[in-house]
């Protein structure tokens, strides 16, 4: 059975680094893929209780299926684009993606094995406020044992070649050894 890839794009610029360097490790992941482009949703804060098999519910079910998750998002403001944020929130339903134990602590329900998060930042990339936040979501709350990091960093930064950064990156990628 072929795996099941989700990749969750969260950059909007057309011609963005993050995602270049996430669709090249997408090409190395192989496997089905279905992207969620963030950009051209009309996403809005869950508001209220609403039935599980309601239409509102199929991203928090698409994630919740998949075998390995991509998330791209740029470095913006010590983190990520508000509209990861919107998505995860809408993602996060107990009950689909996770549920409380008897003692009251979350339990994933996620049958992925892997969150890989791919961003790209014009200065350094301090990893508190996006991947550290990604990676307590993913194997505290979601039940995905495994997040990894790619990021390419100083890509805005006088002195530093932007494309060569990236290209550096795509090959890391391409060089990996995946299972």
């Amino acid at each position: 059975m072929e795996k099941k890839v989700l990749y969750i794009n969260a950059c909007a610029r057309s011609e963005s680094r993050t995602d270049r360097i996430a669709r090249a490790l997408l090409e190395r992941l192989g496997g089905l893929q279905e992207e969620v482009k963030l950009a051209e949703m009309d996403l809005q804060p869950l508001s209220e209780e609403a039935d599980y098999t309601d239409a509102m519910f199929d991203l928090a079910r698409q994630f919740q299926q998949a075998d390995e998750i991509v998330i791209a998002a740029p470095y913006w403001d010590l983190s990520f684009p508000a509209i990861l944020k919107l998505y995860l929130e809408n993602i996060y339903v107990t009950g689909l993606v996770s549920e409380y134990t008897e003692t009251g602590r979350s339990h994933g329900l996620c049958l992925a094995g892997k969150l890989w998060y791919v961003t790209t930042a014009g200065g350094s990339y301090l990893s508190d406020f996006s991947c550290q936040y990604l990676h307590t979501l993913a194997a505290e709350y979601f039940g995905i044992p495994e997040t990894e990091l790619i990021c390419a960093e100083m890509l805005d930064v006088e002195g530093f070649d932007a494309d060569n950064l990236v290209a550096q990156q795509i090959g890391q990628i391409q060089k990996r050894k995946l299972l």
